[in-house]
C-alpha cells in the first residue's frame, strides 16, 4: 500500500503533470497534498491521477472556496482546512502546512505519520517521545526555490518513505 506525498505545487502545471505521471507509475492508492496549490486551475493535471487526492490549504492558496469547489466538482479530490487528520490503511495520519507544530504533533503520540509542507525542504525523520512518528516533508514540487522538483512515496506497510526527484 503506497501513498504519494506532494506539497508546494505553486501553480506549476508542468511540475504537477510530471508528478502525476510519476505517481501513476508508482501505482499509489492515495495522494496527500500538504498545501499551496495556489490557484483553482491546478486541478486540471490532477484529473489524470489514478488515485484519490486529499489535501489541505497552505498559506498561499488564494480563493479557497473555488479551489475546494473545483477539486470536488471535477472529481479530483477533497481539500480541507489545516491541519487535517485521517486514518488510512490502519495508520493515523495528520497533514499540515505549519512547520512550527510538527514537533508537537509527532511528540503527541497520536499519529503514525506527520506530513507537512511550507519549507520547500525535503525531510524524512523519526520524531516523538514514547512512539516515534514518521515525519515527512516532500519538499517542493514546483522547484522554484531549490531548483529541485521533489515528491515523496510512503510505504504504509513498512512505514518507510523516500524522496523522489522529478
Amino acid at each position: 500500500m503506497k501513498a504519494g506525498i506532494i506539497a508546494d505545487t505553486h501553480d506549476n502545471l508542468d511540475a504537477i503533470s510530471k508528478a502525476v505521471e510519476f505517481f501513476n507509475q508508482e501505482e499509489i492508492e492515495i495522494l496527500i497534498h500538504a498545501g499551496d496549490f495556489v490557484a483553482p486551475f491546478t486541478e486540471k493535471p490532477f484529473r489524470t491521477l489514478n488515485a484519490s487526492l486529499v489535501g489541505i490549504f497552505g498559506n498561499n492558496d488564494g480563493d479557497k472556496l473555488l479551489l475546494k469547489e473545483k477539486y470536488h466538482e471535477k472529481g479530483v479530490g477533497e481539500i480541507y482546512e489545516d491541519p487535517y487528520d485521517f486514518e488510512f490503511f490502519a495508520k493515523r495520519i495528520i497533514v499540515t502546512h505549519k512547520p512550527k507544530i510538527v514537533d508537537a504533533l509527532a511528540a503527541s503520540g497520536a499519529y503514525d505519520v506527520v506530513i507537512y509542507g511550507h519549507t520547500h525542504k525535503a525531510v524524512i525523520a523519526r520524531k516523538g517521545n514514547k512512539k516515534e512518528a514518521l515525519v515527512i516533508n516532500p519538499g517542493e514540487c514546483c522547484g522554484y526555490l531549490t531548483g529541485k522538483r521533489t515528491v515523496a512515496i510512503l510505504d504504509l506497510e513498512e512505514e518507510e518513505a523516500r524522496i523522489a526527484e522529478l
